[in-house]
């Protein structure tokens, strides 16, 4: 296949485009390489890829110097007329649209960000594929949806009406435009919504990042909610695992939907929601632990309260990717921290 992978100078969508170029896929990726967070680390993924820094070139494809199958442009999605060039120009079988302001508490800050890239530039994907013959989309939603809800696991069938974060907000109104695309033009829509992922390559705004690299530092870390907190941590590859059983399984109409009893993860349209996760919570006090053993290094700890925007715990319900796909996430969290830590040491030792 054909694929384009948006945000793939992002965590997930490195990993991703790695998968699928190694399968054989043809792999088109775009970012616009923003400086929500170090750049160098983008561009160290890209390198991974076969895409040099000093190569890349604004609205225009570059040829991966590692992989056959690979091209890369630095486009922003909320670019109108870049993305609808690149999708004139590329005849795409597939879209995989990671790319997004990321982050619940920097949406506390610069809202406006989190409506350009995740909005208009989501328009700009569903548009894209609308009017260039691709049906076959799968997007980034987040556990963040899920908002106030309390009932756990969270479960796809749940409300999810009630969001305390702007960003979650914009993947919420993802999830309804994907829905109205389905419906009127017959684009089979996929969103996942992401539980908490880590291991090597990953975001340095996320826990593993800050607290390893403040441990190493001598720093304390911020514990809020005074460590009682828990995450549904699952390890990138098992992420990328259902992104690619997805792909290849784009959605279908649920012929037994009742729009008198509406499932809220199907549709009559070709529509589908799945959480993806680890389906196993780790307490945030446990994820430390294991952290300062694999560093072999105590934490410093500053116990503070909750944070605006934040959730107490996030636990998916992954039966829907079960139950059709086989999915299984096997990865330990001291198996994918040993991972990760491996990889920070090597990759912040170089740097």
């Amino acid at each position: 296949m054909k694929i384009l992978v948006t945000g793939i100078a992002g965590f997930i969508g490195f990993h991703l485009a790695k998968k699928l170029l190694e399968r054989g896929d043809e792999v088109v990726g775009i970012d616009n390489i923003n400086d929500y967070y170090d750049v160098n680390l983008k561009y160290g993924r890209l390198r991974e890829l076969g895409i040099e820094q000093e190569s890349i070139k604004e609205n225009s494809l570059v040829h991966s110097t590692k992989y056959e199958k690979h091209h890369f442009a630095k486009i922003d999605l909320a670019n109108k007329e870049a993305m609808d060039n690149l999708f004139k120009e590329q005849d795409f079988d597939a879209v995989v649209n990671l790319a997004a302001q990321a982050g619940v508490r920097y949406s506390l800050e610069n809202p406006h960000a989190y409506i350009q890239s995740n909005v208009v530039g989501f328009l700009n994907i569903l548009e894209g594929c609308r009017n260039y013959g691709v049906k076959n989309l799968a997007y980034a939603s987040s556990s963040s949806v899920y908002g106030l809800n309390s009932s756990q696991p969270f479960k796809t069938t749940d409300k999810t009406e009630h969001q305390v974060s702007l960003y979650a907000a914009t993947k919420k109104s993802n999830e309804m435009m994907a829905h109205t695309y389905a419906h009127l033009y017959g684009i089979q829509a996929t969103g996942l919504r992401f539980f908490t992922v880590y291991g090597p390559w990953g975001r340095p705004d996320m826990a593993p990042m800050l607290f390893t690299d403040a441990i190493l530092n001598n720093r304390a870390i911020n514990v809020f909610n005074n460590g009682k907190m828990s995450r549904d941590f699952t390890y990138i590859d098992d992420i990328v695992d259902g992104i690619v059983k997805v792909i290849d399984n784009p959605a279908q109409p649920n012929k037994d939907w009742d729009s008198n009893n509406p499932d809220i993860s199907t549709s009559s349209a070709p529509y589908r929601l799945y959480n993806i996760g680890n389906n196993a919570p780790v307490a945030l006090m446990e994820f430390i632990e294991t952290l300062e053993k694999a560093l072999g290094k105590e934490a410093k700890k500053n116990f503070m309260p909750m944070q605006d925007g934040d959730v107490v715990s996030t636990y998916a319900d992954v039966s829907g990717l079960i139950e059709e796909f086989g999915y299984k996430p096997d990865t330990t969290l001291a198996d994918g921290i040993k991972e990760f830590i491996k990889w920070y040491r090597e990759f912040y030792t170089s740097a």
